[in-house]
């Protein structure tokens, strides 16, 4: 926070625009908003939304309650809940918050194939993270054309723009921590249960809730709430729905045109598609042929430019040390977990 009222000062930034691009980001905005608005306008969304969004306790709960579809998830208190856990597996355990970098939260989730390789599991984690934050949820089985989103830009819960797309290839494919290829869809069930969620939110300002079609029952489940700018957001500008500008114009008092994504329009970031791709292939999942008939233009590259080449260039070597730092974490099982973010009156004020 001094780091960014101190910019202000010194650089002259007041009525600047302040957009999250991560989730602690956005929470740390949102619970700042009025000491950082003596220079900024910030484009984060209100501070209870947010932080229901930020922890998937609160978003469960707040599903749950108005009829949302999710995957089965238990809560466990501690290791004796999970040894009397009735569940099929495979499941997953995940965090239902990020608490500190180490190589549990930078995985996203563990899959466990039994109850002994859940307990294993568990133990692990709980030498990185705090208990309470743990979750354990059943595994969704489905392919690339399972993971659907919606995207909006919503005003006290009702979208002015939006933008329905399946994120067809990811990285890594199975829990994916980015997007690699995406391609924008007419408005479905999915869409439907979105804008359910968010009307029970009163949501202000960009979102993007992601989903996965179970392939037993056909449902959509929900699995996160990104409550700030996306990785493939841009590719709703190609479709007609560019975002951070009406975001822009909606923090800044104007009112912005009601606009909804065309389908069809495709996203690809190569730096990661490609590697993604190849073990698809490898794994006999997609064909040389299927993956290059995707590529075929016209695509929105995700960093590429023909007249800005300098992010392109550095998106290889940017993405090489990311890779060893996350390798560094996963050798560092002695760092202490933080304590958790405040779950206790997100939790409650959701239920």
């Amino acid at each position: 926070m001094d780091y960014l009222l101190t910019l202000a000062r010194r650089h002259s930034l007041d009525g600047w625009t302040l957009f999250p691009t991560c989730d602690e980001t956005a929470l740390l905005l949102a619970r700042n908003r009025s000491l950082l608005e003596r220079h900024y306008l910030v484009a984060a969304p209100p501070a209870w939304p947010m932080e229901v969004a930020y922890d998937k306790r609160a978003t469960h709960a707040l599903a749950e309650s108005v009829g949302v579809a999710q995957p089965a998830t238990a809560f466990p208190a501690g290791r004796a809940e999970v040894e009397a856990l009735h569940c099929k597996f495979p499941v997953i355990l995940k965090p239902a918050f990020k608490t500190d970098s180490n190589r549990f939260t930078a995985a996203k989730a563990w899959r466990a194939d039994s109850r002994e390789e859940l307990l294993e599991r568990y133990d692990e984690a709980c030498a990185l993270v705090p208990p309470s934050v743990l979750m354990i949820q059943e595994f969704v089985p489905g392919g690339g054309g399972s993971q659907l989103s919606y995207a909006a830009l919503c005003l006290v819960g009702e979208p002015i723009a939006s933008a329905s797309a399946v994120r067809l290839r990811q990285q890594p494919m199975d829990f994916g921590k980015a997007s690699s290829y995406v391609e924008t869809m007419e408005d479905g069930d999915a869409a439907v249960a979105a804008r359910r969620l968010l009307r029970a939110l009163r949501f202000t300002g960009l979102v993007e809730v992601e989903f996965k079609r179970d392939e037993r029952d056909g449902l959509p489940k929900l699995l996160d709430v990104n409550a700030r700018v996306w990785g493939w957001h841009t590719l709703c500008a190609r479709a007609g729905v560019d975002f951070t500008w009406l975001c822009w114009q909606l923090v800044h008092g104007r009112s912005p045109r009601p606009a909804r994504a065309r389908p069809g329009v495709r996203w690809v970031r190569m730096s990661t598609d490609m590697p993604t791709a190849a073990k698809e292939i490898w794994r006999g999942r997609m064909s040389v042929r299927e993956y290059l008939a995707s590529i075929r233009g016209p695509l929105e590259e995700a960093i590429f430019a023909a007249d800005d080449l300098l992010p392109a260039l550095i998106d290889v070597p940017y993405l090489a040390l990311l890779a060893a730092r996350r390798r560094r974490t996963a050798l560092d099982d002695a760092v202490p977990a933080l304590p958790a973010v405040a779950p206790e009156p997100i939790a409650a004020r959701a239920s």
